[in-house]
């Protein structure tokens, strides 16, 4: 794939008045009786690309949901531009991959969700081939889903994201289990979706491979810990606060490497830091 990454980096853009996708003031937001968020502020402006870091278990599949209005918001208040079209990419634990439908037919689905069919004119048929081949999933796109390696799999609901065209994607831990090749060429793919205007925000654990290539993080950890560019988000102090466990970052050609990385249970700071260099 050819992107616009800078060695895989995905370089920032400058600070606009873009108005927001979403945007959250103290919300809190969970399941049954168990609160998951706590007093969450955060803003995502169109054309922002960003990464929410934090340990598993720590709520940011949760805070994705509580964005795109799935999970229920007990106190607090969220506003998001409904007339933005939205792409969800779930994580690949909750699909049923047993399911009798081919790489192709998933693709499709977006395009022929008012038909009876999955059969698709000459236009929609080129596009799904034109991702599938971006994504390196033309050999496989005959395939059962859950034929796939796991990468392929991550790659082929991506597609399915990508066919429907939307404004926004929200794509929770869109690199796990996949090999560093494919995690390269994701981070980039993305990059060039920003760059084409679309909105990203992506949930990942993976602070060396992802997430200190993007423009700007959200570290969480229930709630918002430290907000800005990874050389910001991505220090002891914060990092600490966010996997409960002490972490070293070192520098490598400008981009944040963190060592001793060890994931602690969930926490939540006495008192949340936010901010920007």
């Amino acid at each position: 794939m050819n992107g616009n990454a800078n060695g895989n980096r995905i370089e920032p853009q400058p600070s606009s008045s873009a108005p927001a996708w979403v945007s959250t003031r103290g919300v809190t937001a969970g399941y049954g009786s168990c609160a998951v968020l706590d007093t969450v502020d955060v803003s995502i402006r169109r054309g922002d690309f960003v990464g929410v870091v934090g340990p598993s278990g720590s709520g940011k599949s949760t805070l994705l949901k509580a964005l795109l209005g799935i999970v229920p918001v007990r106190r607090g208040t969220i506003e998001r531009d409904q007339s933005l079209r939205v792409a969800y990419v779930p994580q690949t634990e909750s699909v049923d991959w047993n399911f009798p439908l081919s790489v192709t037919q998933l693709a499709s689905m977006p395009l022929a969700r008012h038909r009876l069919t999955l059969r698709l004119a000459g236009q929609d048929r080129e596009l799904v081939t034109e991702t599938l081949a971006r994504l390196d999933l033309t050999t496989v796109a005959d395939q059962q889903i859950g034929a796939l390696s796991r990468g392929q799999q991550q790659r082929a609901f991506l597609a399915r994201a990508i066919v429907s065209r939307p404004d926004v994607y929200v794509l929770d831990e869109p690199t796990s289990g996949v090999d560093v090749r494919t995690r390269l060429d994701v981070v980039t793919l993305l990059g060039d979706l920003r760059s084409s205007g679309a909105t990203v925000v992506v949930a990942t654990h993976d602070l060396n491979g992802f997430g200190a290539r993007l423009p700007r993080l959200i570290g969480f950890n229930r709630t918002v810990i430290a907000d800005g560019p990874p050389t910001f988000v991505l220090r002891p102090y914060f990092l600490e606060r966010i996997f409960g466990s002490p972490m070293a970052v070192l520098d490598h050609g400008g981009i944040p490497v963190v060592v001793d990385h060890g994931i602690a249970q969930p926490m939540v700071p006495a008192e949340p830091h936010r901010g920007s260099e």
